[in-house]
């Protein structure tokens, strides 16, 4: 099941630089210019929704994170932490042009290894799943949408 967003609406909200005939996108969160490919345009933009939209505070996110899975280092898109600062949202993003299978799922369901995160989520931009999982029963669901971040009152 896809979820329907239109990330396109957050574009005004990017930072663009341009120098020396080359475009560079403002990370918010890493508070850094970085050179602007497909892939980071997705991930400025899913943040943007995330923060804007869905209310994840820009202080519970991460982007670029480093893990080690099965004695490799990988970095995840966009990791999002609960209030208690325990990962929550793992999401992995893809350039437009890559579509999104279940090789794709696969490799973000390796990186949530270690973090054990409640939800799951795989964009290009165009195409968006998310998957909420269920660590007790070993199932997980396809959702119609992301989840907001969870309130105080949840805790």
């Amino acid at each position: 099941m896809q979820v329907s967003i239109d990330l396109l609406k957050f574009q005004p909200s990017l930072e663009l630089l341009k120098q020396e005939g080359q475009v560079f996108i403002h990370d918010p969160i890493r508070k850094k210019y970085l050179v602007q490919t497909p892939e980071e345009v997705v991930r400025q933009l899913f943040l943007a929704y995330l923060m804007q939209e869905k209310n994840y505070p820009k202080n519970r996110i991460r982007t670029e994170k480093e893990l080690t899975v099965n004695e490799l280092t990988k970095r995840c898109d966009i990791l999002a932490y609960d209030w208690e600062m325990r990962p929550h949202l793992l999401v992995e993003c893809k350039a437009p042009n890559v579509t999104i299978t279940e090789a794709t799922l696969r490799q973000v369901a390796a990186y949530n290894q270690p973090l054990r995160v409640k939800y799951l989520v795989l964009t290009n931009g165009l195409t968006n799943w998310c998957c909420e999982l269920d660590y007790l029963n070993a199932n997980w669901e396809f959702l119609d949408a992301i989840p907001n971040f969870p309130d105080q009152s949840s805790r």
